[in-house]
């Protein structure tokens, strides 16, 4: 059994947990590439619709767990330090592509510290609740920069240049209330009600047709960097025509006018 586990705590949410509690949920190899196998796995499940990403115990994540000294599956012995380094940093970088590339939306639920590794996770999530307890700590200067796994492309989209300048360059600690002040996440909520708001979200995502969130999240992130405003129009042109072309949407369409809850079937 893996240090990931994978639940259901309603219908259409996959809910995985990093669950190393004793060491704040601190990333080892082997946890990486199980992370990286979870999501790659509900990519194509149809009956996942959101998937939530959260901590065990009372931290998220507390980044690489360097007391670990084990070697990565993926890489061969006998490499120098540079190629070694290359392999680790690709796979790992493989994280948040892939959250930001699962049709479902991911959502984060931030329940305590995010430090180094988890900092990014939370960032590329498509969205992200944190505990008011929580914090979000640049631990990469520990490893030589100030960013890591996308960081410095996440923030400042989520922060501004000049904000994400200071966090990154200082690398001080952000509690979750100033967190949502600035944009880093989407709000911060009293501890106790964590886990109720992350799938109330969740269930708000879910009254939509899986298509229609498929294709608005795909043009959500594309469209952040589309050379033009006739790009992106032309982008969001394209999903709605395929969108329209589902039983799905025409579903969503009439439970809405009738007020009542859409039974998507994936046609």
């Amino acid at each position: 059994m893996g240090d990931i586990v994978r639940d259901f705590p309603v219908a259409g949410v996959c809910r995985l947990t990093l669950d190393r509690p004793d060491a704040l949920n601190s990333l080892t190899f082997d946890m990486y590439a199980e992370l990286i196998d979870h999501l790659e796995s509900v990519r194509y499940d149809h009956d996942v619709r959101v998937v939530i990403l959260t901590g065990a115990g009372r931290g998220f994540c507390a980044g690489h767990d360097i007391r670990v000294g084990s070697v990565p599956a993926w890489v061969a012995e006998g490499l120098g330090k540079a190629q070694f380094q290359r392999r680790v940093l690709d796979k790992l970088g493989q994280i948040p592509l892939l959250m930001r590339a699962l049709p479902q939306p991911v959502i984060c639920a931030v329940n305590g510290v995010a430090a180094g590794a988890g900092y990014s996770i939370a960032l590329a999530a498509d969205m992200t609740i944190a505990a008011r307890s929580a914090k979000f700590v640049n631990a990469f200067h520990n490893a030589g920069t100030g960013h890591e796994l996308g960081f410095s492309y996440l923030l400042p989209r989520l922060v501004g240049l000049q904000r994400a300048a200071e966090l990154m360059l200082t690398g001080r600690v952000v509690m979750a209330e100033e967190a949502a002040s600035l944009g880093l996440i989407l709000r911060c909520v009293d501890d106790v009600d964590l886990t109720a708001e992350t799938l109330a979200l969740a269930e708000a995502v879910m009254v939509n047709s899986p298509i229609g969130i498929s294709l608005t999240k795909s043009s959500l992130h594309l469209n952040a960097d589309a050379p033009s405003l006739q790009a992106a129009i032309e982008l969001e042109n394209r999903a709605i025509f395929m969108s329209q072309s589902t039983a799905d949407t025409a579903e969503k369409r009439k439970a809405f006018v009738e007020k009542r809850k859409p039974n998507f079937t994936g046609e």
